[in-house]
């Protein structure tokens, strides 16, 4: 990986870092449903998995629609997810997933 990509992807895994264990949830819902993200990964079952998760600890997501403007953090690095590259992506994907479990 060349300087840019590094620092791209160190600056959104950081904030990564400082999720707690439901954001960091959310954002796997969020990343593994979009259109915007080109994962490598089966997306349906990190889907399943991030959301099944999120589920048993979170009761707001279980019982309603989330209103993900509630959550500008997430919706942020979203956005920063969105501008980076397939490799990129997935090597945030990756981190997310290996974070969570």
């Amino acid at each position: 990986m060349n300087k840019i990509i590094d620092d791209k992807v160190k600056y959104v895994i950081d904030i990564i870092n400082n999720m707690d264990v439901k954001n960091k949830l959310r954002l796997g819902v969020c990343m593994s449903s979009s259109a915007y993200t080109n994962l490598k990964y089966n997306k349906t079952h990190i889907h399943s998995i991030f959301d099944k998760r999120l589920k048993e600890i979170d009761n707001e997501y279980l019982t309603s629609y989330v209103n993900m403007r509630k959550y500008p953090t997430l919706l942020f690095v979203m956005a920063k997810i969105m501008e980076m590259n397939n490799q990129e992506q997935n090597h945030v994907a990756l981190y997310l997933f290996n974070s969570i479990n």
